[in-house]
């Protein structure tokens, strides 16, 4: 017999496998906590694995958070090949043997750090004329892409040896990693395609504390519960403001409120209870406006 589906609210960390989409992903993982309402925080692509926050009930309301959030990956590039796909199910070409030392991966890292301009791949989701881009790139056509400005925040070298070049990667919403592989193999001058890729952070969250769907699944069904993490996870990097019993009664019909507080665009607002998360505000002179309010039924499933 199946059993119904229920609210659920919370956010789950799952290290997403190889080879799923992340909406297989997100499905397998509603069905396990028989959720009424789920989604994802942004697409991995089924190559690659780690960390995708699945939010339920409440939290979808802040996915948006982290769909904005930086993100950290690690990648592994094979070098002294190029793919048309600049990852592994391309056409694999043969490069230069790679021919550099330290110092000229050091620098070609450096250059490809901070602030740059980044052509997306012809494999890729984006739209061009209400057609995806992949589309295009299956049907043998290339199409013009603008690039788009993005930021490096780190490239780091983890391991380096012979033609496997392993690398951690912080970095802004909407980086290809696949293309920075391709970009670095250029610097280079031996061409690298993207061998495997890990998501390893999203905002404040980190791979080390998520679970997977295999060990998901072998839980009893009432502890799969325990493993939802609040809402307001997504917000942790954010300041918290706490306001007594009645201002919180009063914020949540989303009356603006009087606050001794400087201006800041993202803040989340809690009631005399820490965990009475209540919604996301910003201040501006003076005065906290609601963005995102949990309702009271929401806030109540919390305590």
């Amino acid at each position: 017999m199946k059993l119904p589906r229920r609210p659920v609210h919370g956010v789950l960390l799952l290290d997403k496998p190889l080879g799923w989409t992340s909406n297989d992903a997100l499905q397998k993982a509603k069905g396990m906590l028989r959720a009424l309402k789920g989604g994802h925080t942004g697409t991995l692509d089924p190559l690659a694995t780690g960390l995708l926050p699945l939010c339920f009930g409440a939290a979808t309301k802040f996915s948006q958070v982290s769909l904005d959030a930086d993100k950290a990956y690690r990648a592994t590039l094979k070098l002294g090949e190029r793919s048309t796909t600049l990852d592994g199910e391309g056409d694999i070409t043969p490069g230069l043997p790679p021919a550099f030392d330290r110092a000229a991966l050091d620098a070609a890292c450096a250059a490809l750090t901070g602030a740059i301009d980044q052509v997306p791949p012809m494999h890729s989701a984006l739209k061009k004329d209400g057609r995806a881009l992949y589309d295009y790139a299956r049907a043998g056509i290339e199409v013009e892409r603008a690039p788009r400005r993005i930021t490096i925040h780190a490239l780091d070298i983890v391991e380096w040896q012979d033609d496997r070049l392993v690398i951690d990667v912080r970095c802004t919403k909407g980086t290809y990693i696949r293309t920075l592989a391709a970009d670095l193999g250029d610097a280079l001058g031996c061409g690298a395609w993207l061998q495997a890729l890990r998501r390893t952070g999203t905002g404040p969250l980190r791979v080390q504390d998520a679970i997977t769907l295999e060990a998901l699944e072998a839980l009893p069904e009432d502890e799969r519960l325990l493993r939802l993490l609040p809402p307001d996870v997504l917000l942790s990097d954010w300041p918290a403001v706490s306001l007594p019993d009645d201002e919180a009664g009063r914020f949540l019909t989303g009356l603006r409120r009087r606050v001794t507080l400087a201006d800041a665009p993202c803040v989340r607002v809690y009631g005399p209870d820490p965990r009475a998360f209540l919604g996301s505000a910003h201040v501006q002179a003076g005065e906290l406006i609601a963005d995102r309010l949990l309702s009271p039924l929401e806030v109540q499933a919390q305590l």
